[in-house]
């Protein structure tokens, strides 16, 4: 009943408009037809129906590109007169405060108690928010010496959250103001990964740069003329440029993942097959680290949908530091099993070692991207601290699971689970 009420005085709202807007072609008509009654000698049955006429065509809308902008705006006005500030405040997704004079709250959005909490009609901001930044913002505001400003605030409780906050009038003479909170946090943990990133991996360029470019000056000086020294010297110049050719293939393979989140589905990988050729292609490394591969597959068909070559890579990377860094151990055991005891059926590929093992509060982080138990020990290794970082982007491709279990001095089993439907 109230909304049909509300309607009714929308209408009515819009015909006053309306003759308002043709006051002055009503008084015009009505002159006309009052001159045509007495002295034309028409009809008194005339004289109504024309007046009534008129009073119609009044009321239409009109037809000019002009009065019809008026009146669109007039009627846009009328709707937004029935939105409360409240169901425009429950509208914006960012945390949302409304403010007085005296910097009380008078409303805020569901985000905003989401946000702080504790906050409610009547208290005052400077004591929820007494960061010097926020005082600063809401001084500058009340004071009338800005319509608006912004800073940068951290809310430290109770998870730390950064927020770009702005502080504006609402409209002209309403003694209210508005404070919106634009969440900042992930955005900031992007920029700080990527100059982190960027940081790292300038350093792991810029040593062996620094290294080539040592034996370069003493290739042209005192080592000129001994056939020895430049073996030895062109031989470490080899190598680091192979490390840095590792490090940028590498840097290239994340790349590739990170623009290309998401597997193409309908491609069926045979893991029997694809291990086996990792294996084969491993040996080499094997025999030189003396280090013997065992197999221990399941029987039947072991094929899960996939990337082939990115889990070629997975396999290749897990085993390559199996090898490397398992060594002292002897044996590198490769196992493909079933795994259908829980909600997720799928196969897992395990690769264990038998050397030094890796200490317990390393494991969460160890893949991250230039991670590094042993710092000295990997670039002895030809390691660029990207491997792992990669093989955990290809595995969140495939909807799959890296687990890792260590002891020290027993070794490490990298257990890759794969499910068997995409």
């Amino acid at each position: 009943m109230a909304e049909q009420s509300a309607e009714q005085a929308s209408v009515a709202q819009v015909m006053a408009i309306r003759l308002w807007n043709s006051r002055w072609l009503l008084v015009a008509g009505v002159i006309g037809i009052l001159i045509a009654f007495a002295f034309a000698g028409i009809s008194a049955y005339v004289l109504v129906p024309a007046l009534l006429l008129l009073l119609a065509a009044a009321l239409l809308p009109a037809t000019g590109l002009r009065q019809s902008g008026e009146n669109a705006a007039a009627i846009e006005a009328i709707g937004l007169q029935r939105l409360s500030g409240e169901y425009l405040a429950a509208a914006v997704a960012d945390p949302l405060i409304i403010f007085d004079r005296s910097a009380a709250i008078v409303h805020a959005n569901a985000a905003a108690f989401a946000a702080f909490g504790g906050i409610a009609p009547g208290l005052s901001l400077p004591l929820k928010f007494r960061a010097p930044e926020m005082q600063t913002l809401l001084d500058s505001v009340l004071s009338g010496t800005i319509a608006s400003d912004v800073v940068d605030y951290t809310e430290k409780l109770p998870v730390e959250r950064a927020y770009r906050v702005s502080a504006s009038s609402v409209g002209h003479g309403t003694d209210l103001y508005v404070l919106v909170f634009k969440d900042q946090s992930e955005t900031r943990r992007i920029d700080r990964m990527r100059a982190d990133f960027i940081a790292n991996a300038s350093h792991e360029l810029r040593t062996p740069l620094a290294s080539i470019a040592g034996f370069i000056e003493t290739l042209r000086g005192p080592a000129r003329n001994d056939p020895a020294a430049r073996e030895q010297f062109l031989q470490i110049m080899q190598n680091q440029t192979g490390r840095m050719a590792r490090l940028i293939d590498d840097l290239l393979s994340l790349s590739r993942l990170e623009m290309k989140p998401y597997l193409k589905p309908g491609t069926e990988v045979d893991l029997r097959q694809t291990v086996d050729s990792v294996i084969d292609s491993l040996a080499p490394l094997a025999h030189e680290n003396s280090v013997v591969i065992e197999r221990d597959f399941a029987k039947g068909p072991l094929n899960v949908p996939g990337d082939r070559d990115e889990l070629f890579q997975v396999f290749e990377n897990l085993l390559e530091n199996a090898c490397k860094y398992g060594q002292s151990g002897g044996r590198v055991v490769v196992s493909i099993a079933h795994a259908d005891d829980g909600s997720e059926p799928g196969i897992d590929v395990t690769i264990r070692d038998f050397g030094p093992g890796i200490p317990e509060e390393h494991i969460p982080r160890i893949t991250e991207r230039f991670y590094r138990i042993d710092v000295e020990t990997s670039r002895t290794q030809k390691g660029t601290g990207l491997g792992l970082s990669i093989v955990k982007h290809i595995l969140t491709r495939h909807n799959a699971r890296l687990t890792i279990k260590s002891e020290v001095g027993k070794g490490a089993a990298f257990s890759v689970h794969l499910p068997t439907h995409g």
